[in-house]
């Protein structure tokens, strides 16, 4: 019954940069340097930080009767906004957005709808008009997604050999981190970020630069606009936004655009065949309904929407970390 609490305790040193002040420093700080710094009360800081120390997150040292406080390892690597992998725009997203979403799980259980309106006021008939409800959260996302790919992008372009594919597009592609994976993993592709018109400008103007020559953006609305003609589609973390019907829908446009011998990639969290699990996907399937229309889904799920777009010889890897793979084509 306390996982939420340690959540926020979490959200809460990343948000006040308790874990930046202190990689900042670069030598253990007591309470009240770290509670100046934050610009916190001491009593609130201690006890933060006495909580962060049982967590694991933070070193305590004692000197001369005083506590001194230092990032671990792990806390460094994935704590701080500096870091290549850092999870601090994911774990922001999380506070700001996800938590207040399940405030409302209850209702979202009796109804079976997500709960945009009541978190933030905003009607959810479009979903990614409530996602992207002000250009603040459009980049919260985007953020997050980034954060994402950063750290398992290469796990999931790689649990394939896609290698004979040479011309990719990457549909809901957001902020390029997965398409940087791809031409970092197959230096002969090329990959087309497909999005939304606002998504693309935000990309452009802060996560694609102009050195990432191989990736190229088409803008769009994936039901409804054409579809770029390539090798292989991705669809990472899209499907699980949607019911089983606009899945079929969407990849039937893929199916009827792709180049024959051409294949789909998707990348998702993979539910055990039974449903028993793992507790992660389980619980990320309670997160999709309290935050779009859709859900986690097994790789037989998955092949069976895919099976009824026309795509053929369908294969899942399983990576070991949270997303997996799941490959199909059509033939020639």
């Amino acid at each position: 019954m306390e996982g939420f609490l340690i959540s926020k305790a979490l959200f809460t040193a990343c948000e006040l940069g308790v874990f930046d002040v202190l990689l900042g420093a670069e030598r253990p700080l007591s309470a009240e340097e770290i509670s100046q710094a934050v610009e916190a009360s001491l009593d609130g800081t201690q006890r933060l930080l006495a909580a962060c120390t049982g967590l694991q997150l933070l070193r305590e040292h004692q000197d001369n009767g005083q506590v001194f406080y230092s990032n671990t390892e792990q806390a460094k690597v994935y704590l701080t906004r500096s870091s290549p992998v850092s999870l601090f725009q994911s774990i922001q997203y999380s506070s700001r957005t996800i938590y207040l979403c399940w405030h409302y799980l209850t209702d979202a259980v009796r109804s079976g709808r997500n709960q945009y309106e009541k978190a933030f006021g905003v009607s959810s008939e479009d979903l990614f008009q409530a996602l992207y409800r002000s250009d603040d959260e459009m980049m919260k996302f985007m953020q997050l997604m980034n954060s994402i790919w950063n750290i398992c992008g290469r796990d999931v372009v790689t649990a394939f050999d896609l290698s004979p594919f040479k011309g990719f597009c990457d549909l809901g592609g957001c902020s390029g981190a997965l398409a940087k994976q791809c031409t970092s993993a197959y230096p002969e592709c090329t990959v087309t970020i497909f999005d939304l018109d606002k998504v693309v400008r935000m990309s452009r103007e802060h996560f694609v630069s102009e050195a990432d020559q191989r990736i190229s953006f088409y803008e769009g609305d994936f039901f409804k606009d054409p579809l770029p003609e390539v090798d292989l589609y991705i669809l990472a973390r899209i499907l699980h936004d949607w019911s089983d019907g606009r899945c079929i829908e969407l990849l039937r446009r893929v199916y009827e655009a792709c180049k024959p011998g051409g294949a789909v990639l998707l990348v998702e969290a993979l539910l055990h065949e039974d449903g028993s699990g793992p507790l992660t996907v389980q619980l990320y399937s309670l997160n999709m309904l309290v935050q779009t229309e859709g859900c986690e889904r097994t790789a037989a799920q998955y092949a069976a929407l895919l099976t009824a777009a026309g795509f053929t010889n369908i294969q899942h890897r399983l990576t070991g970390k949270i997303y997996d793979a799941v490959l199909a084509h059509k033939e020639t």
